[in-house]
């Protein structure tokens, strides 16, 4: 199953994933999913028999990108690299299709990068994600409330 970029004919695929996952990801509307696809530094898919069994969305340090969490890390890194959101259809867990995909995006930065960052959700709890991310050696680095205290974030990074 090759990892191949993102093209605009996956997105009604990666949206229903998305939404599938949620509250794990936000929910994102189609404009959205668009907004990614033209501005993401790494927008990546899994097909499996014609099928998106899972996505990563990640951007490197510098980009404009307005999401809270990915402006946390960049007020502290001046270097990093940020997982916005990975998804794994459920009949597709536990296949290493979030394993491959998180090589795949290290293998693609840039040389002098230095760190790996994501958030994974504490409220409402992941611990899944939170183990997930601990195995690959990712360390919490902080917390934030997001979506008007409704959520609570572990902020992780993996030095490289």
């Amino acid at each position: 199953m090759p990892i191949r970029d993102a093209e605009a004919r996956h997105l009604d695929e990666i949206l229903e994933l998305n939404e599938l996952v949620v509250p794990a990801v936000n929910s994102l509307t189609m404009d959205r999913m668009h907004w990614f696809l033209d501005s993401a530094h790494w927008f990546r898919v899994i097909e499996e028999a014609g099928t998106v069994s899972a996505f990563l969305i990640g951007f490197f340090d510098g980009s404009d990108y307005e999401s809270s969490n990915y402006r946390w890390f960049a007020a502290r890194y001046p270097r990093f690299a940020y997982v916005d959101r990975i998804a794994v259809l459920p009949s597709a867990r536990r296949a290493g299709h979030a394993n491959r995909l998180y090589e795949d995006f290290i293998a693609g930065m840039p040389g002098d990068v230095p760190a790996l960052s994501c958030e994974v959700n504490i409220r409402p709890a992941n611990p899944g994600s939170l183990r997930f991310h601990e195995r690959l050696g990712f360390g919490e680095v902080g917390r934030q409330e997001t979506d008007n205290g409704e959520k609570e974030v572990a902020l992780l990074l993996r030095e490289l």
